[in-house]
């Protein structure tokens, strides 16, 4: 058998990954000063050698072989820094709560019932077989079927696959126009996500009020959350339309002109938002009005007679009480602003005019159905999940530490 040839060896990657651990797990136990040198950096180690293996192993190393361009070898070094930031986090709580005495798994909170005794735990997976398997046909497959297909050369009705490595990867990092989709899919969630939540708190401020029909007011406006994507697309194609759409014939009847909604390429931008906010907005109203009613009335009348301001009392106990909602609505949104506004660009501009709407979903869309690219578009719609999963790491990090939590 022919001997590969590596312009990284493994064996290289690998102790690259056991000094990373280690020195990581050293500077966590000089920053705690918690338990023992020798262990934390044999378990750093350990765990620094798996991570750096973890993504490239199953593939043969691959992206390490001689006959690799350099974008593949940058994309297998990703493929380390990702198994590492997987498995240190993982080894460095569990060590952390060893040195702390801890359970190595926290229990729950358990109360006796049917599932106790010796059968017990054969029960239980009797009984949750059935969604087992449904998850397993239906979620993990499929994922995993997503994971081999980045990988491979494969097109729709094409008789055979061919095993490409992380081609389909490197190929993006010099594909400027998937980095100009990128960019596009991060400004147009962050205009969906500031407005979508600001006006989602100040309606919700003004539905707390005493006001008559305030239960009416409120199903009204959160029914449009029970819309898909696609009928919301659908309604505002109705609406926005150049030649027949009501708001166009109502501009034209009142100012004689009419708005190429769709068609130009600031409208279409600012028309995907607007239509975005309404659809999600009715789900941001409901649990900031779910929030504001838990903040006892006591609080905001004791800071009155104080002398605060309605502006003073929103911004230093409203709005600081109201933390855990906005920090779970700011990664609900992202969620939406990312992925699920597909439907909607699909049904009003599909990616245009001149691409000016083409995100990095519909991209998906485009090279996975249209260009008939599905190793590609796989590989599109890893990294968009993983651009995803990053951020809302990062907000669950940043965000918490400024959440306040507990009783008032």
């Amino acid at each position: 058998m022919e001997e590969i040839a590596y312009s990284v060896h493994p064996i290289i990657v690998t102790l690259v990954g056991a000094l990373l651990g280690a020195g990581y797990f050293a500077f966590l136990r000089w920053q705690t000063q918690v338990g023992s040198v020798n262990i934390s950096l044999l378990i750093g180690a350990i765990s620094g050698a798996l991570g750096a293996t973890l993504l490239t192993a199953p593939l043969g190393y691959c992206m390490f072989q001689a006959d690799q361009k350099s974008e593949d070898i940058l994309v297998g070094w990703i493929a380390v820094a990702l198994g590492l930031l997987l498995t240190l986090n993982i080894f460095s709580n569990l060590l952390w709560r060893y040195f702390r005495g801890q359970r190595l798994l926290p229990r729950g909170d358990t109360t006796p019932g049917a599932f106790r005794g010796r059968f017990g735990l054969l029960y239980a997976l009797a009984v949750l077989s059935p969604t087992i398997l449904v998850l397993i046909y239906f979620v993990y497959l499929p994922m995993f079927d997503t994971l081999r297909f980045s990988t491979f050369l494969a097109r729709f009705g094409a008789p055979r696959t061919r095993f490409i490595c992380v081609s389909n990867f490197s190929r993006m990092l010099s594909d400027v126009d998937y980095h100009s989709n990128l960019f596009l899919s991060f400004a147009l969630s962050f205009g969906i996500i500031l407005i979508a939540m600001s006006l989602a708190l100040l309606i919700a401020s003004m539905l707390n009020q005493p006001i008559r029909g305030a239960n009416l007011y409120r199903t009204l406006l959160i029914w449009p959350y029970a819309i898909s994507p696609i009928v919301a697309g659908s309604i505002f194609g109705l609406l926005l339309g150049t030649e027949s759409g009501i708001v166009n014939r109502v501009l034209d009847l009142l100012f004689g002109t009419k708005v190429p909604w769709l068609v130009s390429i600031p409208a279409a931008q600012i028309s995907v938002v607007l239509a975005s906010v309404w659809n999600v907005i009715g789900f941001n109203i409901l649990f900031y009005t779910a929030g504001l009613q838990t903040i006892p009335k006591d609080l905001l009348e004791s800071a009155s007679i104080d002398g605060a301001s309605a502006w003073q009392r929103f911004a230093r106990i409203t709005f600081p009480l109201l933390s855990p909602f906005t920090f779970f609505l700011i990664v609900t949104n992202t969620i939406y602003a990312f992925f699920d506004t597909f439907g909607l660009i699909f049904v009003l501009t599909r990616g245009g005019p001149t691409e000016s709407t083409f995100t990095a979903m519909y991209r998906v869309y485009v090279t996975g159905i249209l260009a008939s690219d599905i190793g590609k578009s796989t590989a599109q719609s890893l990294i968009l999940f993983l651009i995803v999963v990053g951020i809302t790491i990062v907000q669950f990090r940043v965000g918490q530490r400024r959440v306040q939590y507990g009783n008032y």
